[in-house]
């Protein structure tokens, strides 16, 4: 996997992340043709201050073939612009950052958006579901989520199913529709 960056502290910082890390010059497209990147699988381009040079080398990526291109983006026009060129995945790590900041201050303390309408939330076990065999705590049917999994202490991740009690101070992996889960979240 090849990273392209064109500040040098960050190819540094990324050195030894990724399989080689390179700092280019925006729209030096001879400089990309000498490191052979159309022999990468994956190309990262993680320039994301220079809106210009991250859409030039998305352009010569997509334009010489490269299989895989992931592309940091610092908007949803520049992401647009990005999928329009050619790259494969969009990253908008600002954006993705700001939401799961979001969701932890509403009662979460982690979560995972699966889609627009689904997510995956980590929170503490809350009353409705303490001390109740989870198939008997209805909480499908009250709450439109599901238990994944229980981690009590300091031990490890448990599958649930409808025999799991849950105990107090449980960590608990919510699933459901992002509406109904965020609710869940709250109980806390």
């Amino acid at each position: 996997m090849l990273g392209i960056e064109t500040d040098e502290d960050r190819v540094q910082r990324h050195n030894g992340l990724l399989t080689k890390v390179v700092r280019v010059d925006p729209g030096v497209n001879e400089a990309l043709e000498q490191l052979n990147v159309k022999e990468y699988d994956v190309c990262v381009i993680a320039i994301g201050s220079d809106i210009l040079a991250s859409i030039l080398t998305a352009a010569y990526l997509t334009k010489i073939g490269v299989k895989e291109i992931w592309a940091k983006s610092t908007s949803v026009e520049h992401g647009e612009i990005l999928e329009q060129v050619g790259v494969h995945h969009v990253v908008y790590p600002e954006n993705d950052m700001g939401r799961r900041v979001a969701h932890q201050v509403k009662g979460s303390t982690d979560f995972i958006e699966v889609d627009d309408t689904y997510v995956i939330i980590k929170t503490t076990a809350n009353q409705h579901i303490i001390g109740t065999r989870l198939g008997d705590s209805e909480i499908r049917k009250r709450y439109g989520v599901t238990v994944m999994a229980v981690k009590r202490g300091k031990g490890t991740w448990v599958n649930a199913d409808s025999d799991t009690i849950v105990a107090e101070h449980d960590e608990v992996l919510v699933a459901g529709p992002t509406k109904e889960a965020e609710q869940f979240g709250l109980l806390n």
